[in-house]
């Protein structure tokens, strides 16, 4: 038994009152339905997959299952809008080599594609109830914080987040230390008045000095894109860049001035983008026709669901 029983039980009354109770993935024991939200939830916000990702994604691959019978094609498709596409990949992949279940330890998960350290510590946890440690960036913030850590490597942080795991219940103190980086020990101006863990705190007195962060860098482009339509069937091709690879979209071309049509922006990862669509009638190398009341069933990267609605 470690020495933090008394901060630990504040850190379960304020998860009691306050924890964001109401995400389904919360309420289950599915393990599958554990690890999709955790596989969403690494690059989207949680509002969004609540309410959008996660059920529609359910609904269409409502098991391990299901999701390994189906269609890259349809999983991919159905992942349109959370980016990162090579995570409806593995998860595909995934599905296919744990048909019946995933593993149960940490060891077995991170040799399955596109599982790693946190990944398969949340599954053992949320999922197994396992007494470990979990880390993402909001309980990263928090221990360091806690403990005044500067610049910790991955391996002190995981050991020291290890020593202050509640013994009893490590599942909902894995939560509540989640929930609490994300409401109350926020990346700025932090509310530690509200926090639970205050009196404990080493870092309270300076706690931006202990989460400073490189201020993130975004890489602006300019893509010019072809729109050709017959027959009721828009042409597009198969990407082989690494943004959108091995999905659907518009061909790119050396634009011409008089056949512009608009523009507009897009965000994806750290770039910004400026977009352009221009009428051509001819597009080089292989193209795929796709009818154009089936293009929203299609495997489309969000780029080119923007620019089909634009047009």
């Amino acid at each position: 038994m470690n020495n933090f029983k008394q901060t630990q039980n504040k850190l379960l009354q304020w998860y009691k009152t306050y924890g964001r109770h109401d995400l389904p993935w919360r309420n289950t024991n599915d393990i599958y339905h554990i690890y999709l939200s955790e596989i969403m939830l690494q690059q989207t916000q949680v509002n969004r997959v609540r309410d959008e990702y996660y059920p529609q994604f359910l609904a269409k691959f409502p098991s391990l299952k299901a999701l390994a019978k189906a269609p890259l094609d349809d999983v991919v498709s159905s992942w349109s809008g959370l980016g990162y596409y090579s995570r409806a990949k593995n998860l595909h992949k995934t599905a296919q080599l744990s048909v019946n279940s995933l593993p149960s330890t940490q060891d077995e998960l991170i040799k399955l594609p596109g599982i790693g350290k946190y990944t398969a510590s949340a599954i053992c946890s949320f999922g197994h109830k396992q007494n470990i440690p979990v880390v993402d960036t909001n309980i990263a913030r928090v221990i360091k914080r806690f403990f005044a850590l500067v610049n910790p490597t991955e391996k002190e942080l995981w050991q020291i987040t290890g020593t202050f795991v509640n013994e009893d219940d490590s599942r909902h103190h894995n939560l509540a230390l989640m929930d609490l980086g994300s409401l109350v020990c926020v990346p700025k101006n932090p509310n530690c008045d509200l926090c639970p863990l205050k009196k404990e705190c080493q870092g309270i007195n300076e706690p931006e000095l202990y989460t400073q962060t490189k201020k993130k860098e975004y890489e602006s482009l300019e893509l010019f894109y072809g729109v050709l339509i017959k027959n009721n069937q828009i042409a597009l091709k198969i990407s082989k860049e690494r943004m959108y690879k091995g999905m659907l979209v518009l061909p790119s071309i050396d634009p011409i001035e008089d056949q512009f049509l608009g523009e507009f922006k897009h965000a994806y990862t750290k770039y910004r983008l400026r977009v352009k669509l221009y009428t051509v009638e001819e597009i080089e190398g292989e193209i795929v026709w796709m009818d154009l009341e089936k293009l929203g069933n299609a495997p489309i990267s969000s780029l080119t669901k923007k620019a089909q609605k634009f047009l």
